[in-house]
């Protein structure tokens, strides 16, 4: 039997993907594929979760969930493998946790009563908001 050519052996370097690189591909994803209010927050030095936070908004469920599909693919295209999805079942809030970037996809009622732009990032700067 032959080994696949994407087997890893133990002394191959797991490939990294850099933090710029993956908030890039996220809201570069999102912004391509008409998701609204897109917002990216720095957490650096003020979480531990996360270095950025990635906040945008679907008009249906089934552009919540088109749109999870695209970051992931999106992520997955550039290298990053460690990525845990909640909530695509029900596509009214999306959660994708990339470890240095957090993506949270909403139909936009259920952003607004969760506030989470607000919650985060208070004083947003400028140039954090992706329109």
């Amino acid at each position: 039997m032959q080994a696949s050519s994407e087997t890893l052996s133990v002394t191959d370097p797991i490939p990294v993907v850099k933090t710029e690189d993956l908030l890039k591909s996220v809201v570069s994803n999102l912004d391509d594929n008409k998701a609204e209010d897109i917002v990216s927050i720095n957490l650096a030095g003020k979480s531990s979760i996360a270095d950025h936070m990635v906040i945008a908004s679907g008009r249906s469920q089934r552009q919540v969930a088109a749109l999870a599909d695209y970051v992931i693919k999106g992520m997955k295209q550039i290298g990053h493998k460690d990525i845990v999805v909640q909530g695509l079942e029900q596509a009214d809030w999306v959660l994708i946790d990339a470890g240095d970037v957090i993506v949270h996809i909403f139909r936009p009622e259920v952003r607004s009563f969760y506030n989470l732009d607000k919650m985060w990032g208070t004083e947003i700067e400028e140039g954090d908001t992706v329109n």
